[in-house]
């Protein structure tokens, strides 16, 4: 098969193209996918940065969603059998395979079918981001119908799932932009404000919207300084939930006077610590998701498609930063 393999730690053109066998099917529960896309998410940037988690000797190839077809199950597979459509989140940070190759072998509790109504590309984009948000808003924060939340970066990929996420459980939603036409874009997929971040003042602007008060829940998406930046516009007893390491600048006095709630997202434990009844809830999230992508309640941007063999130009795009939507390498 095609794989696309780290040959160290680096910059994007430590990504290679190379033929590798076809992993096989080892344990009776498994499930081998004959991938036809597979996501690029700024976790793979920083494993290709940094290195791997967990090296077993065997190349390391990036990519923790994928979207394709079942080509053989194992003996204990019940739930799905070949020629099924799938998508799921699984692999890239070492150890396991990911999924910047034409096949991947995974367990059966980890797959989902794949939303009748996206192509293989559009359902391979969405996986992560999905999980991101939907445990952010609606397990550490709590998020309820008639709350406000602000959303940090509506336009990126976990942000402008999250707008959706927020507006299906019946919040109002405030999110931030660097420009116009993703002002345009995050009002289409049901923001009430956007506000332009280099051209005002966020905290300002959301206490306006909320006539003083602050948004119930905080979403922050961007890490470092921007976290204390959210703290400052939640109300009193509020929630802020954030998705990276707060920059160690930053001082959380008023946060600590206002009583807030702080939540820390990270969807890749399950896989970290391997907790498979964290994995088979994690599809469950992306069943439910199915149902409304194929509903026509949620949808998933897709900026661009690379082949497989342009992962490394899919990572400079990445890092380049400013994207609307999710990046995706096809396979054929």
């Amino acid at each position: 098969m095609k794989a696309v393999v780290m040959t160290g730690a680096g910059a994007p053109d430590v990504l290679e193209l190379r033929d590798l066998p076809v992993p096989r099917i080892e344990r009776p529960t498994q499930v081998l996918v004959r991938l036809k896309a597979a996501g690029v998410n700024p976790i793979d940037t920083k494993v290709r940065q940094r290195g791997t988690f967990i090296s077993n000797g065997s190349p390391d190839i990036l990519g923790c969603d994928g979207a394709g077809i079942v080509e053989a199950v194992g003996s204990h597979v019940s739930a799905f059998g070949p020629g099924d459509a799938v998508y799921f989140c699984f692999g890239g940070l070492g150890g396991s395979q990911g999924n910047y190759a034409e096949y991947a072998v995974l367990e059966q509790h980890c797959l989902t079918p794949k939303p009748q109504s996206l192509s293989f590309e559009e359902a391979a984009a969405a996986p992560l981001v999905l999980i991101t948000a939907w445990e952010a808003l609606y397990d550490r924060a709590r998020l309820c119908a008639g709350q406000r939340v602000l959303i940090q970066a509506g336009a990126g990929g976990v942000g402008h799932v999250a707008v959706q996420l927020a507006k299906g459980q019946g919040a109002a939603v405030v999110t931030t932009v660097s420009d116009t036409q993703k002002a345009d874009f995050v009002k289409k997929l049901g923001a009430d404000l956007a506000i332009l971040y280099p051209e005002e003042d966020v905290v300002e602007a959301v206490l306006a919207w909320t006539e003083g008060d602050g948004v119930d829940v905080a979403f922050d998406t961007v890490g470092g300084e921007t976290f204390y930046q959210t703290c400052e516009a939640v109300k009193v007893y509020g929630d802020v939930v954030t998705l990276l390491q707060p920059s160690e600048l930053g001082n959380l006095k008023g946060a600590r006077q206002r009583n807030l709630r702080i939540g820390l997202e990270l969807m890749l434990t399950p896989m970290l610590l391997n907790l498979q009844e964290e994995q088979a809830e994690q599809a469950k999230i992306l069943r439910e998701c199915g149902r409304l992508f194929d509903g026509g309640s949620l949808r998933v941007e897709v900026n661009q498609v690379f082949p497989l063999a342009e992962a490394a130009e899919a990572h400079r795009q990445l890092e380049a930063g400013s994207m609307v939507g999710k990046l995706v390498l096809g396979m054929d």
